[in-house]
C-alpha cells in the first residue's frame, strides 16, 4: 500500500509511524465566568502573552528560519485586533477560553477565504489558539516525542512550527501531513532541517501507529510496510545521491564547462547562511513581501535598506535579484487593502498592479533598494512581479532608473508576457520566470489546490513551450526562479532551452549542481527537445531522463 502526496523536502526516511493527534477540546459554547470582567480580561491577556513569549523563546533557541516563523506566530498572539475581540466577548459574559476560541475563529475564516500563502498559515493560527486555551484551562498541550528508540516517521493532520523546531534529524526520520502545501511552514522548516517531508497526503493519519513506512520526500510517496529489499534499494540510491552531492562543488556548470550560475531563493537576511552553506553564487529571488507581512504599517525606508544591504554584502561577487513587493491575492497586507472587492483576487490587483496603486510604498521601496546598493560591490537587480504588457514593463524600468537603480527586469508569470517576450526585451535588462504562477495562469489551476497538482506539474509540455517562448532569441538573459529549477532533471532541460541562471531553495542547490555537472550542454539540449516533443508531463519527464543517463548514476 502506498499513500501519495506532494513531496516538499527530498530524501528517504523510514521507521515506525507516530501519529500526532491534537486533543485540546473546544471550550463549551456559552461558557461563562465568575468574578469581574477586568479580571477575566487580564487572565486572557496573560495567557496570550505567555504563549507569545514561549514561541519567541523557541524561535531564538532554534535560530534561522524557525526564528522568523515563530516570531510571526508570536505576533498573532499579540495582535491588537484579537485582544479587542476577546475583551468585547468577555464584556458580554463569555469565559476567557471561549472568547479566545471565538475571536480566533474570525481570523481563521479570513485566512481560509484568502487561500494560498495565508490559507496555509491556518495551522499556525490554530496552534496559537490551542496553546492559549490550554494555558487558560490548565491542560497540557499534546507534543511529539523528542527522544525515541529509533527515528520515527511523524504523521499529523498538520504540524505546528513550534513543535517542528524542537525535532532533530536523529529523532525524526520524516514528516508526513494530510494538509499543507509547498509554502506551508511545515514544508519550509522541513527543508531547512534537511528532513524528508510529504504534505497533502490524504488518509495519512489513518495509518496504524507503529506500522513501518518508507517515505520518499522527492517523489511524495509513503510506502506502508515496505519489504527489506525496498528499504535497502531506497537507502542504496540515497547513499549514492549523498556522495554525489558531497562531491559537487564550485560554480554551476555543465560537464563541458558551460556556466550556469546557481542562485538561492530567500525571504530575508535570515536565509543567507543556508544559501551560502549550500554554495549559492548569489540570490535569484529575494521575496521582499516577507518584510511587509504581519504588520499594521509598511516597514520604514531605513528598515528596508538595512535588510537589503545585509544580503548584498553577503554576496560581494555575485548578484542579488530583488522582487519588489508582491502583495495582493494570497498575500494581502493590512495596510494595503485592495481598491475594490475582487471576486477572483488571483486575477485582480496584485503584484505590479497593486504596487502602482500605492506610489508612496513603491517609491520608498525603490529608494531603499537604491540606498542599499550604494558603495556595494555585489550587483543589485530589481524585478517587478505580475507584468503582463510592454507598457507595464517600460513604466517599471523608468521608475527604477529614476531612483538610480541600474538593472531592472520583470517576472514572466503571465502567458502574455512569455508570448511577447521579444517586445518586453526591448525595455528591460533581464527576465526571471516564475514557473509556479506561470503554470497557474496557463492551466487555470490554483497553485494551492492539491487536487489540481497534476496541472501544476512543471513538466507539462505546454508550460515548457511557454518557457521556451520567454527565453526566445532576443538577447536578454532569462533565469528561472520557480520550483521547477529545483528538479535536477528539469534544471538540465531548462539549461538546454537557453535559461541562463537557476534559482531555488538553498537545500536543492547541491543536487542541481551535481546534475548539471554530469551532462554536457549538448545532452541538455537533446533532453529539452525530447521533453517538448511529448504530449503529457509523465512522457516529457521520461523522455528527458532517457537522454540524461548521469542522473540515475548519481542517484538523482
Amino acid at each position: 500500500m502506498t499513500v501519495s502526496g506532494v513531496g516538499v523536502s527530498p530524501g528517504i526516511g523510514h521507521g515506525p509511524v507516530y501519529v500526532l493527534t491534537v486533543s485540546v477540546p473546544e471550550p463549551p459554547e456559552g461558557a461563562t465566568y465568575q468574578g469581574e470582567a477586568d479580571q477575566e480580561k487580564a487572565k486572557a491577556r496573560a495567557a496570550l502573552e505567555r504563549v507569545a513569549g514561549e514561541l519567541e523563546a523557541r524561535g531564538v533557541k532554534a535560530g534561522g528560519e524557525a526564528k522568523d516563523v515563530l516570531g510571526a506566530q508570536a505576533l498573532m498572539a499579540r495582535d491588537p485586533g484579537l485582544a479587542i475581540g476577546v475583551d468585547a466577548l468577555i464584556e458580554r459574559g463569555t469565559a476567557a477560553a471561549r472568547a479566545v476560541y471565538e475571536s480566533f475563529a474570525t481570523y481563521r475564516e479570513l485566512l481560509v477565504a484568502a487561500g494560498g500563502y495565508l490559507g496555509q498559515r491556518v495551522a499556525d493560527l490554530d496552534d496559537v489558539r490551542d496553546r492559549t486555551i490550554a494555558v487558560l484551562t490548565g491542560q497540557p498541550l499534546p507534543g511529539v516525542p523528542t527522544v525515541a528508540a529509533e527515528p520515527y516517521v511523524l504523521v499529523a493532520r498538520d504540524l505546528a512550527p513550534a513543535d517542528t523546531v524542537l525535532l532533530r534529524k536523529d529523532v525524526v526520520a520524516a514528516f508526513v501531513t494530510e494538509e499543507g502545501g509547498p509554502t506551508s511552514h511545515t514544508a519550509i522548516l522541513a527543508r531547512a532541517m534537511g528532513v524528508p517531508a510529504v504534505v497533502a497526503a490524504r488518509g495519512a493519519t489513518r495509518l496504524r501507529p507503529g506500522v513501518r513506512v518508507l517515505v520518499d520526500g522527492g517523489a511524495g510517496t509513503v510506502t506502508v510496510e515496505p519489504s527489506e529489499q525496498q528499504v535497502a534499494e531506497a537507502l542504496r540510491v540515497s547513499r549514492i545521491r549523498e556522495r554525489a552531492l558531497d562531491a559537487a562543488a564550485g560554480p554551476g556548470r555543465t560537464a563541458d564547462g558551460h556556466p550556469v550560475p546557481l542562485l538561492a531563493n530567500i525571504g530575508g537576511p535570515g536565509d543567507v547562511k543556508a544559501a551560502l552553506d549550500s554554495g549559492a553564487e548569489g540570490v535569484g529571488l529575494y521575496r521582499t513581501e516577507f518584510l511587509f507581512l504581519d504588520r499594521t504599517g509598511a516597514p520604514t525606508r531605513e528598515e528596508q535598506r538595512d535588510a537589503y544591504r545585509a544580503v548584498l554584502e553577503a554576496f560581494p561577487h555575485g548578484k542579488v535579484v530583488v522582487r519588489t513587493l508582491d502583495a495582493g491575492a494570497d498575500k494581502p497586507l493590512a495596510f494595503l487593502p485592495p481598491p475594490s472587492q475582487e471576486p477572483n483576487p488571483a486575477l485582480g490587483e496584485r503584484g505590479l498592479r497593486m504596487f502602482r496603486a500605492f506610489p508612496d510604498v513603491m517609491a520608498a521601496q525603490l529608494q531603499a533598494l537604491s540606498d542599499a546598493a550604494e558603495g556595494i560591490s555585489g550587483r543589485l537587480q530589481v524585478m517587478a512581479p505580475m507584468v503582463s504588457t510592454v507598457e507595464e514593463a517600460a513604466w517599471f524600468a523608468h521608475e527604477c532608473a529614476t531612483m538610480g537603480i541600474e538593472s531592472s527586469g520583470v517576472m514572466i508569470e503571465v502567458p502574455a508576457a512569455a508570448l511577447r517576450s521579444k517586445d518586453l526585451a526591448a525595455v528591460v535588462d533581464f527576465f526571471s520566470i516564475g514557473t509556479n504562477d506561470l503554470a497557474q495562469y496557463t492551466f487555470a489551476a490554483d497553485r494551492q489546490v492539491g487536487g489540481l497538482s497534476a496541472l501544476q506539474d512543471p513538466w507539462q509540455p505546454a508550460l515548457l513551450d511557454l518557457i521556451a517562448a520567454a527565453v526566445g532569441e532576443h538577447g536578454v538573459p532569462c533565469g528561472v526562479c520557480g520550483e521547477a529549477a529545483a528538479d535536477p532533471a528539469l534544471a538540465c532541460v531548462l539549461v538546454g532551452m537557453g535559461v541562463a541562471t537557476l534559482s531555488m531553495a538553498a537545500p536543492a542547490l547541491p543536487a542541481v549542481r551535481a546534475g548539471l555537472a554530469g551532462h554536457s550542454l549538448a545532452q541538455c539540449r537533446t533532453a529539452a527537445a525530447a521533453a517538448r516533443g511529448q504530449v503529457t508531463a509523465v512522457e516529457a519527464r521520461n523522455a528527458a531522463r532517457a537522454h540524461l543517463p548521469g542522473l540515475a548514476e548519481l542517484g538523482l
